[in-house]
């Protein structure tokens, strides 16, 4: 053993060593006593002797005088040094060993920089320690960080800076963000990783997940650099955990031939704290009770092993942060701290046997909430990164608190929450449900007074408007009827009733739409494509595609696959509020989203579309016909033409891809309303406020001093009688429609001639 004695008197140092080493029954020691003068060479050795073989703490330690040699060693003075680093130039001179020299900071000249001459125990000669320059202050900020060339000799002083500059900076920009991602990056790829480097840089990579930067553009960065620490981190154990606030990386050195599988959990972690880990040598299908998080690794991962004499290296990571998961494409959020696996970090995928994740629920899963197991994919939102489920399975065992996943693949796991699914209390749900079944009651009431009223009276049905909106109030009264009688026919348990009622519902549900998308194509041909348009069996070809179109989507779903109808909660498909009563509809995701959620969004597209080109046009046509009445009653008028038009067209639908986030349990209120009620608006905006209509109701069904004569008409009719003729010799000519017989009402009938005059953009059957 090997002391270095200070001083003149060796005694103290002397009389410590024996009492540290009583418990040695032999050992030998040298003693090495500074002293720059020689001559003191003898007299030092008889000391020493004397006071080794003399009194000691303990009386049973024997010295032999003949083992004690004492030698003058010169180690001599540590030469001068300039060491340059981020705290500035010091230029540090001759100095006597063992003694310390300090400098004025560079930066903060009030404080001191100090280097100590210290003596090689190896070498017996004086060396220069590591200067300590905490006290000063650095001469540069991160971003100039990018004039830094990173190399094998300075990697560790790089280090050091970003740790103080991180302490005195606080939150950073984009761009020194970027930075400093970057120098952490260059620090792993010239270095060799010790623990204490690794350590090192683990830190800085917790205090930026805990800062308040924003992270988006680094997420990839920042998860490659915590993987190639774990990868490259030499160190002699069979394994290594670090534990830093938030996150925790740990690494394992597995024996290919004895593996059968492991086990990475935390059991304990909160927000600012280091997470508590554990590591099981074996496969583990159900993590403990209380585990935050957990991931299993199958026995058939040792296919994955790198051949020849690379260490085999499984590492896992835990992210107790969730700001540096963030996909901007999708609006579910992470509902979960993040877990991941990685053998030698290499890609692993197409596992035989899955891998097992299981992560705690950072909040609680309510009733009808969606939860989905994914993974960070790398290659998403152009190299960003995004979260994925292809590959993961959320098992049914999934909890209010808890969801396990199986993956074929290793890269790093989470569970998504859809947020667009805020919870719905009871009460919303039975007030909503009373509203969309109150609401189809009444719109299947008032659309079948509209169609006996279109049918019953001749003089209503004899223009194309007339004829579409029959087709139209026909479609939407089956809709309503079937959606009344759904849960009660589902409750029968008939599997092919049940078949045959979602098939019959999906089946006016489109045909719905197709007719509104109709009734957009006979609005455009009248008012924008007025001249040099002829299109014979006009309305033949239109209920041709309002009944057709429908019947080949639902007919073509029967034949693909007949179980794609079924018996399902109505919440999870349409949002019909049932609450939890069986529902005959689409059970396939896939199907629904095709043929119905794309066709509607199509159809609803072109209505907008077109409803704003009429809206222009009409514009046009007032701006060029001077009114010659009051601009509120041409305002009110616009406004009702304005609120038929939205409902005829269906423009109240695009409510339902708004019903999520905060606003969802509104716009569901307003969604179950409008739409329910939209046979009812049908019925006001064209059979009670129509003129014509009225007309009809008084000619026949009214008495007394209400009733209208009905030759009250024939005294226009018969002025018009010339015209009449000259618009059926129109139709008979093959080159031209004839405007007059095909738009004619869809002006309205109490129109007045100053206001809209011209302007034919109210639909009048």
């Amino acid at each position: 053993m090997t002391t270095t004695v200070t001083g003149k008197d060796p005694g103290e140092t002397i009389q410590k060593w024996t009492a540290e080493l009583r418990h040695e029954k032999r050992f030998r020691c040298t003693f090495q006593v500074e002293d720059a003068d020689a001559s003191n060479v003898t007299t030092t050795q008889t000391l020493i002797t004397d006071l080794l073989s003399g009194n000691h703490v303990d009386e049973e330690i024997q010295v032999d005088r003949r083992d004690v040699h004492v030698s003058h060693i010169d180690p001599g003075s540590c030469h001068k040094d300039t060491h340059e680093s981020f705290w500035g130039v010091y230029k540090w001179p001759i100095t006597e060993v063992q003694m310390t020299k300090t400098m004025i900071c560079e930066k903060n000249r009030g404080s001191r920089a100090s280097r100590k001459c210290e003596l090689d125990g190896v070498t017996e000669k004086a060396k220069w320690a590591k200067p300590n320059l905490k006290a000063c202050k650095p001469v540069i900020t991160i971003s100039d960080l990018d004039k830094v060339t990173v190399t094998a000799n300075n990697s560790a002083d790089v280090v050091d800076m970003i740790k103080n500059l991180l302490g005195d900076e606080g939150d950073l920009s984009d761009s020194q963000v970027a930075t400093v991602v970057q120098k952490l990056d260059e620090v792993l790829w010239v270095s060799t990783v010790t623990p204490q480097l690794g350590g090192d840089i683990v830190n800085i990579i917790a205090d930026i997940l805990v800062s308040n930067s924003d992270l988006s553009a680094v997420a990839n960065e920042i998860l490659g650099i915590t993987d190639s620490i774990g990868d490259q981190m030499d160190f002699p154990e069979e394994s290594l955990n670090v534990t830093v606030p938030s996150l925790a990386l740990s690494m394992i050195n597995v024996d290919p031939e004895q593996f059968q599988g492991l086990t990475f959990g935390v059991s304990s972690f909160s927000t600012g704290l280091d997470p508590e880990t554990f590591v099981n040598q074996t496969f583990l299908s159900r993590p403990c009770d209380g585990t935050v998080a957990s991931i299993s690794l199958p026995q058939s991962l040792h296919n994955f092993f790198p051949q020849g004499n690379k260490k085999k290296r499984v590492q896992f990571h835990f992210y107790g942060i969730q700001e540096l998961f963030k996909d901007p494409a999708i609006n579910w959020t992470l509902n979960s701290y993040v877990v991941s696996a990685s053998v030698n970090n290499s890609n692993v995928s197409n596992l035989r046997d899955p891998v097992v994740v299981t992560l705690r629920h950072l909040k609680p899963k309510e009733k009808n909430d969606k939860v989905e197991c994914v993974y960070w994919d790398f290659q998403k939102n152009n190299g960003s990164g995004g979260w994925d489920s292809n590959g993961c399975e959320t098992l049914p065992t999934t909890s209010a608190y808890q969801t396990t996943c199986q993956c074929y693949h290793l890269t790093h796991f989470g569970v998504l929450l859809d947020v667009s699914r805020t919870p719905i209390s009871e009460a919303d749900q039975e007030i909503l449900t009373v509203i969309s079944y109150l609401g189809c009651g009444v719109s299947s009431i008032f659309l079948g007074i509209s169609l006996l009223t279109y049918v019953v009276f001749e003089k209503l049905r004899s223009d194309y408007p007339s004829k579409i909106l029959i087709n139209h109030s026909v479609a939407l009264l089956g809709l309503n009827l079937v959606f009344l009688l759904d849960s009660w026919l589902s409750s029968f348990g008939s599997y092919g009733l049940c078949i045959s009622t979602a098939a019959t519902l999906h089946y006016f549900l489109l045909a719905s739409f197709t007719w509104m998308g109709m009734e957009a194509v006979h609005m455009y041909f009248a008012l924008v494509k007025v001249f040099n348009v002829y299109v014979p069996f006009y309305i033949h070809k239109f209920c041709a595609l309002g009944w057709g179109i429908p019947l080949v989507i639902v007919c073509l779903v029967l034949a693909i696959e007949k179980d794609a109808y079924g018996s399902v909660l109505s919440e999870a498909s349409l949002d019909s509020l049932q609450g939890s009563e069986p529902f005959c509809w689409i059970q396939s995701n896939v199907f629904f989203y095709v043929t119905v959620v794309s066709f509607v969004l199509l159809v609803l597209v072109f209505n907008v579309v077109v409803f704003i080109v009429v809206l222009v046009q009409i514009r046009h046509m007032q701006t060029n016909k001077p009114a010659t009445t009051g601009n509120k009653h041409c305002a009110m008028h616009d406004l009702r033409a304005v609120a038929s038009l939205t409902f005829l067209l269906g423009l109240t639908w695009p409510i339902a891809f708004f019903t999520w986030g905060p606003a969802r349990v509104p716009m569901l209120y307003l969604f179950s309303v409008l739409n329910s009620l939209q046979g009812f608006f049908i019925f006001v905006f064209h059979c009670l406020m129509k003129e014509n209509v009225r007309k009809q109701w008084r000619i026949h069904l009214c008495c007394g001093r209400f009733r209208l004569n009905d030759y009250s008409d024939w005294s226009r009719s018969m002025t018009m009688g010339s015209k009449t003729k000259q618009n059926q010799l129109v139709h008979r000519s093959p080159s031209v429609k004839s405007v007059n017989t095909s738009s004619r009402k869809i002006s309205d009938d109490s129109t007045t001639a100053s206001c809209s005059s011209g302007t034919p953009y109210q639909q009048g059957a």
